[in-house]
């Protein structure tokens, strides 16, 4: 249920409205004049830069765009599945970088959906479609080997719902994905990164390639934050990502192999009985 609406419009500072999901912001980038970052109950989301959808402006969006980079020789048109809508950063990403590109969207907050489309309107020309609906029931609608990329990034309450988080999820996943098909998922954990370490082993259950990207400190469990994860049924471009990374404004790392195997440890997967959602973020991330 929407909890109504509020706030000012754009060109007056802070533009707000209460969604299904909480309360929306798009606050203005003070460095940049027709840009806004997305806040749910002042946790920020995603940030859109209208004049410019290839600039990506938080570190695991960056690191996600390098996978987009990656997923396919450059400029050729792609299927992405984005599982999670935001205010459709990597979409747009993806349709400036490869036009002619195909993208499904599926968002379970309709007002959000609406509010971000009145506030920040996709270009009519792009082939975007947004569906409305849980993220694991949208996937369930798609064919077999559909996408070439799937972008997982759903958070409810700043939590990634525990259905999206099992290896009956995953298989869901590598079934929609082509040979050859990237799954990317925006993943937040802070210390012990228990969460972190399960997920890398659902998915290893599942896919035979696995990397995953972040923060150093992140990955040492000194602080709570996101990591990318990349699976996929072939050889990954690592060295690649590894120099992305540490050419970041925020540089990341990337582990793989032997290293990811050390990193994750005894980890279990998790299946849909053992499921539960993602940690919550401390109040000191938001402060």
């Amino acid at each position: 249920m929407s909890k109504g609406k509020a706030g000012r419009r754009r060109g007056e500072g802070t533009i707000s409205e209460g969604v299904a999901g909480g309360y929306a912001e798009l606050v203005p980038d003070r460095d940049r004049g027709n840009a806004y970052s997305l806040l749910i109950d002042a946790a920020p989301q995603s940030h859109v830069d209208l004049d410019d959808p290839t600039r990506l402006e938080f570190s695991y969006q960056r690191r996600l765009g390098h996978i987009a980079d990656l997923v396919a020789p450059p400029g050729k048109p792609v299927q992405v599945l984005h599982l999670g809508g935001g205010a459709f950063t990597l979409a747009r990403y993806v349709a400036a970088t490869r036009p002619r590109s195909t993208q499904q969207v599926v968002e379970i907050d309709a007002p959000l959906v609406q509010f971000v489309r009145r506030e920040l309107p996709l270009d009519s020309s792009w082939r975007i479609r947004v569906r409305g609906g849980d993220a694991r029931e949208g996937l369930a609608k798609l064919p077999d080997g559909w996408a070439d990329l799937i972008i997982a990034d759903v958070f409810s309450g700043a939590r990634t719902p525990a259905h999206l988080t099992s290896t009956e999820f995953t298989a869901e996943v590598r079934r929609v994905l082509r040979p050859g098909g990237f799954y990317a998922a925006n993943l937040a954990d802070g210390p012990p990164l228990a969460h972190l370490k399960a997920q890398v082993a659902t998915v290893r259950t599942v896919f035979p390639e696995v990397c995953l990207t972040a923060d150093p400190a992140v990955l040492r469990g000194r602080r709570f934050g996101n990591a990318v994860l990349l699976a996929s049924d072939r050889e990954l471009p690592v060295a690649e990502l590894t120099r992305r990374a540490a050419t970041d404004p925020h540089q990341g790392r990337v582990e793989h192999g032997r290293a990811l195997a050390d990193f994750t440890g005894g980890a279990v997967p998790v299946t849909d009985a053992s499921a539960k959602p993602s940690p919550a973020p401390p109040p000191s991330v938001f402060t």
